[in-house]
């Protein structure tokens, strides 16, 4: 009897998860990376891209979906695919293909057949319309293969989010295509629940801005597998594009045999997916590459973050998206301050909330505005594009005390978050008890625990919630319209 419970409780196990009994025998998966969905160049309610990664051998894959539970199979298009033939690793080949005719907000089936037989099966969420509410987690600093990060994937997956947003370092140390192969797959796309990782990916997409463990190691020649991030994420094409010794893209150092193999495999995202934007439901998404090599006072960036959340007047909600927050009250990364040049444009463009990593621990700030200092801009500037980067931006900020998330839900003003408690460790545990140690600008601070992001958006009505690896809640607030 209790054999038969086991083997009862491990089938609802595999039933639940989406996996297939091919993929548990390691020497029987064809997979580098099991599948994964991703938003796409063109996000839509209606479609999502499928993406896998396989030995660079054979080409006869095969997927397919079904839109209601019962309904009939239908076939994708024939899958394409990216060959990665980098220094040090084995080619290999990055497929896709897309979903289309999706329901907006219902689950679908799909299956992956390799040479005719069924190797991989799942279910997914299709994307939500503007007047659906949704769930999207958001934590960052995450890849770094630590039990914490481990609990949290598992965390996110029982959340049953809509998608994920991940503001930077997605894997540690330097983006390799190999720290992806051990530090991020195998726990975010796992084929279990558990303590050491969920089937996430393979669920809802995950939307990614790169962080400095992403893409700052630019040395081609001693890291042939670096910059990974601009191979493995389907996202939009839409932002400013970069080129490469310009102010927003540094240059890369590699021989011709190198940069070829880079440039072959990373195609348009290379100069081109660092910023960008997309719509989900009533909401705005900008995302902006905040590394340091970065000018932020660099008017070609500042001009298409304006015209970015212009066009998004009908939206709802706008949410932006980086890495490398503005206003940190941690000791760690204090003097890393350059985004709040970008303030200004923000207020104007109406954001409501800006998530972003880098500090490894939760913050939240009152509702605030900033300008900053005139004189200290025109330093900034004066210094130029390479001595400007992670300088300390002076000024003054506005702060909207009465706002509590509770009984006065309508900030005046942008709420800053530090989702960064993601996995890597932990910054400053010594100031989590000791406000004084804060600036006036932080509402709220968390630095010794490990959590993520869960946040609830119903109409005009966003809910926040931090919540830690063992479940406890940190911080709620809410925010009307």
């Amino acid at each position: 009897m209790k054999n038969k419970l086991v083997l009862l409780l491990l089938l609802i196990q595999i039933v639940l998860t989406g996996t297939c009994s091919a993929q548990d025998n390691k020497k029987d998966d064809p997979f580098i990376a099991r599948p994964y969905l991703q938003i796409g160049r063109t996000p839509s309610a209606e479609s999502l891209q499928l993406l896998w990664h396989a030995p660079d051998a054979g080409t006869d894959w095969t997927v397919e979906y079904q839109t209601k539970a019962n309904g009939p199979w239908k076939k994708t298009e024939a899958p394409t695919s990216v060959r990665v033939a980098v220094a040090g690793i084995e080619p290999h080949r990055v497929f896709q293909t897309a979903f289309a005719g999706l329901t907006p907000g219902s689950k679908f089936n799909y299956r992956v057949s390799k040479a005719g037989k069924v190797v991989f099966t799942a279910e997914g969420q299709a994307s939500k319309k503007a007047d659906q509410p949704y769930r999207f987690v958001a934590f960052a600093d995450i890849g770094a293969e630590t039990p914490a990060q481990k609990k949290l994937a598992s965390r996110a997956y029982l959340a049953k989010p809509d998608f994920v947003v991940v503001p930077g370092d997605i894997v540690y140390e330097r983006g390799l295509i190999s720290e992806y192969r051990s530090r991020f797959w195998p726990i975010y796309n796992a084929n279990r629940v558990d303590t050491t990782g969920a089937p996430l990916l393979r669920s809802v997409p995950m939307i990614v801005a790169p962080g400095n463990h992403d893409t700052d190691t630019r040395d081609l020649d001693k890291y042939p597998d670096a910059l990974a991030y601009y191979y493995y994420w389907n996202q939009p094409l839409n932002g400013i594009t970069g080129t490469e010794g310009g102010p927003l893209v540094p240059t890369m150092t590699a021989s011709a045999d190198n940069r070829k193999a880079f440039t072959d495999a990373a195609g348009e995202a290379y100069l081109k997916m660092s910023n960008y934007s997309f719509d989900y439901a009533n909401a705005h998404w900008t995302v902006i590459d905040s590394n340091p090599y970065v000018d932020f006072t660099d008017k070609a960036l500042q001009d298409w973050i304006a015209a970015d959340l212009a066009s998004a007047k009908d939206a709802t909600w706008r949410f932006v998206m980086f890495h490398h927050p503005g206003f940190n009250s941690a000791r760690e990364h204090y003097e890393q301050q350059h985004t709040r040049l970008l303030s200004p444009i923000f207020e104007k463009g109406n954001v409501d909330v800006v998530f972003t990593g880098h500090v490894h621990n939760y913050q939240r700030t009152f509702p605030m505005t900033f300008v900053p200092d005139k004189k200290g801009v025109l330093l900034v500037a004066s210094m130029g594009a390479k001595m400007a980067r992670g300088r300390v931006v002076n000024g003054q900020w506005t702060l909207d005390k009465s706002f509590n998330g509770k009984t006065n839900t309508r900030p005046k003003g942008i709420i800053y978050l530090v989702t960064g408690a993601g996995g890597q460790t932990l910054y400053n545990p010594e100031q989590n008890n000791d406000p004084d140690s804060w600036q006036r600008f932080t509402d709220k601070f968390f630095s010794n625990v490990h959590s993520l992001t869960v946040a609830d958006v119903d109409g005009k009505t966003l809910t926040i919630r931090q919540i830690d690896v063992n479940g406890k809640e940190l911080d709620s607030f809410t925010v009307t319209k």
